[in-house]
């Protein structure tokens, strides 16, 4: 991390195409690391800058929002975080928080923290593999465990995890924020 810290960001569906690369490079390097986020290893980078580039109509049309976190000081791609709102009209208030990546040389910075924050949604739902580190971030950080599910996803290893699934409800936060 450069002194300046990290700046975090929404994408859009234009810039997101623009550095599909270094989004691929980020995907890879998670993988590789051991995290669990849809993906088996070996993940080439060309392999996941393709996928990146499939989330481009869904980012364009709404159905998708995407933060980034950048070194202030290169621009370097430290991490993202991605949210599916509720497509229901019952349902604008909640969304499905999806891969949450911090780069392994930007951890321990609370960067996670920070791209979560940035979703500004009131219900947030997520699914992590149970006993990870991932899984005791989400603890440390006041989300309220639903339950667990065996065998859900395979790990980059190709090995059937559980996962855990939480919410965080930020209903209470923002009306504390309005007055």
């Amino acid at each position: 991390m450069s002194e300046g810290g990290y700046a975090v960001a929404e994408v859009t569906a234009r810039e997101l195409e623009d550095s599909a690369e270094e989004f691929g490079g980020l995907l890879a390097e998670t993988v590789h690391g051991g995290a669990s986020v849809g993906f088996l290893a070996p993940l080439r980078p060309d392999e996941a800058a393709a996928w990146w580039r499939t989330l481009g109509p869904d980012l364009a049309a709404g159905r998708l929002v995407l933060w980034t976190a950048r070194d202030r000081g290169d621009g370097r791609l430290a991490g993202t975080v991605q949210l599916r709102p509720a497509a229901t009209a019952n349902g604008r208030h909640r969304g499905e928080v999806a891969k949450l990546m911090v780069h392994p040389a930007d951890r321990g910075h609370r960067l996670a923290g920070r791209l979560l924050a940035a979703l500004g949604i009131r219900t947030l739902v997520l699914d992590t593999e149970a006993g990870s580190p991932a899984e005791r971030l989400y603890e440390r950080a006041g989300w309220t465990r639903v339950g667990s599910v065996p065998d859900f996803a395979a790990d980059p290893a190709g090995t059937l995890r559980p996962t855990t699934i939480f919410f965080k409800s930020l209903a209470h936060q923002q009306a504390g924020e309005d007055r």
